[in-house]
């Protein structure tokens, strides 16, 4: 369970005013287990509803991995795309509150939506991991075929241990959006999951999401594919640690009346534990810190830097929220970890944001040219309680 509390203004919000959200992020109960000593199972239910929808229920997970064919595992059913360390490494244990601003951009590869996946995976020779898989996402073409996705990822980490991590991965992922109506936008909450939980209480109306690109209506026909691709790169030595990805992502026309779509997107992370234990690691991913004194558990910093630009050819006129040309974003992240206990994280940060050709709605109740400009920046912080139990 994760309980947020967060406060932030100017980009953030529509109107560029102070807004506050109190929600739970995720409040999740999972059972999973081994039957008959080859089959493995999961199911995951967010109780928070920030996953699935009333019409499909709200499960995070629910699959089935066969096992037997070791070190090959294959699994089927509802679960997330492999793409990305950041993905690949549990919520409950990724150093900052929201996972980077660059995964806002390529959502749809590497989140489940409702559909069904087949995956196989596997750890070979101690330092490599490797998966592939395809999914059929609940978005439909005008024949009523599901969107058919393809992924896949591969890493290379030879050293994987708790304190001595040196990671290099790859990433793909493509999806066929010909004769689709979907939603091609690029856009971002900035690290602030207030603005919009989905699930929880947030900003409202209020609540900006910026678009740097795209369209949430785009029409059947206007584009034929979606590609991503991204690298990875981790280094951890002791309490200290430093990571980070780049994701690019492009949405090909397939129309003469449209263009395409570029986003670029990266963030570089530094952590370090001033108590000095190390983060846990696995092949393919980061695992929680556990602390040596249970007195005073183990204390975190960190900073991030996220930046995400989009180049969209389709916007030839200026409106309220966008200029014409690239639109990018940038977010300083710091903030302070508290791991109690094993079983409970308390987390601050503190996000500074700012933009370039894309602004929050103008304020068209002012009377001067400067304070009817739309916000290009903003701040805001957010506090969490996690119980892992």
């Amino acid at each position: 369970m994760q309980a947020d509390y967060s406060q932030f203004d100017g980009i953030y919000t529509k109107n560029g005013d102070t807004a506050d959200a109190a929600y739970l992020r995720r409040a999740v109960l999972e059972l999973s287990g081994v039957l008959y000593t080859d089959w493995a199972y999961t199911i995951n239910y967010d109780l928070s509803h920030n996953t699935g929808d009333s019409d499909n229920g709200y499960f995070d997970e629910g699959s089935l991995a066969y096992n037997g064919f070791k070190p090959v595992s294959i699994k089927v059913g509802r679960f997330d795309p492999d793409f990305g360390l950041e993905k690949a490494t549990s919520s409950k244990w990724v150093t900052a509150p929201e996972r980077s601003m660059a995964y806002d951009m390529v959502d749809w590869a590497n989140g489940h939506q409702n559909g069904l996946g087949l995956q196989t995976s596997g750890v070979f020779a101690d330092s490599f991991y490797a998966s592939a898989g395809v999914f059929s996402k609940d978005t439909d073409d005008t024949d009523g075929n599901s969107v058919k996705q393809v992924n896949g990822r591969f890493v290379f980490a030879p050293m994987h241990e708790g304190g001595n991590v040196l990671h290099f991965g790859a990433n793909v992922a493509s999806r066929d959006v010909s004769d689709t109506a979907f939603d091609s936008r690029y856009r971002t909450r900035m690290g602030m999951r207030g603005v919009e939980t989905q699930g929880g209480n947030d900003a409202d109306s209020n609540g900006n999401r910026p678009v740097l690109g795209g369209s949430s209506s785009s029409p059947a026909g206007s584009y034929s594919r979606d590609d991503a691709f991204g690298l990875e790169a981790a280094f951890a030595m002791g309490p200290a640690s430093i990571q980070g990805e780049y994701i690019t992502r492009k949405t090909k026309a397939d129309d003469n009346a449209y263009e395409d779509i570029k986003g670029d997107g990266f963030y570089v992370q530094g952590a370090y534990t001033l108590t000095g234990e190390s983060r846990g690691y696995k092949i393919g991913k980061f695992d929680a810190i556990k602390p040596d004194n249970k007195s005073i558990g183990a204390w975190e910093l960190y900073y991030r830097y996220d930046s995400m630009i989009v180049d969209d050819d389709n916007v030839t006129t200026a409106t309220l929220t966008r200029d014409v040309g690239d639109a990018e974003a940038r977010v300083h992240t710091v903030g302070v970890n508290w791991y109690a206990n094993e079983a409970v994280k308390i987390s601050a940060a503190y996000l500074m944001a700012d933009t370039d050709n894309v602004t929050n709605a103008t304020d068209a109740t002012e009377t001067t040219p400067a304070e009817t400009t739309g916000d290009d920046s903003g701040d805001g912080f957010v506090l969490r309680a996690q119980y892992v139990f």
